[in-house]
């Protein structure tokens, strides 16, 4: 699992005084990133990659501007060409989850501009990520 920190800002706040839910999607598209970032995969960057093709959230909690928050990312399925990621915001002063996501996202070649298999190097980069980042620090 990664853990990317967010820090909130003035902006984020609605007329509610609450995070927008359109921004907090914007904190699960950073979570993706910098995780697809640390096994190896830059979004950015590659003949293959990843690119979103379905995502459901729930809310369950508001998000207020003096929050201290994070977003947890894992993959927690694949098929042949996509992986499910499975995301959370969690407010850290009272570990609750504040909203969830599960994204579809599907495997992608750059170079012929089609969905393409998940080469297993990249399942193994990220089955070993997801093994090594659960584990207790020593």
């Amino acid at each position: 699992m990664h853990i990317t920190p967010i820090q909130l800002r003035f902006n984020d706040i609605d007329q509610m005084g609450h995070v927008n839910n359109a921004v907090i999607m914007e904190f699960f598209d950073l979570g993706k990133s910098e995780y697809f970032t640390a096994i190896g995969l830059p979004p950015e960057k590659g003949e293959f990659t990843v690119m979103v093709v379905r995502v459901e959230v729930d809310f369950h909690k508001q998000i207020r501007y003096h929050d201290h928050i994070h977003v947890t990312t894992t993959v927690d399925h694949f098929g042949t060409k996509s992986l499910a990621v499975r995301q959370q915001v969690i407010n850290t002063d009272t570990d609750e989850p504040c909203a969830t996501c599960r994204t579809v996202m599907s495997g992608y070649s750059r170079a012929t501009n089609r969905a393409a298999v998940i080469p297993d190097t990249i399942k193994e980069r990220i089955l070993r990520y997801d093994q090594q980042a659960g584990q207790p620090a020593d």
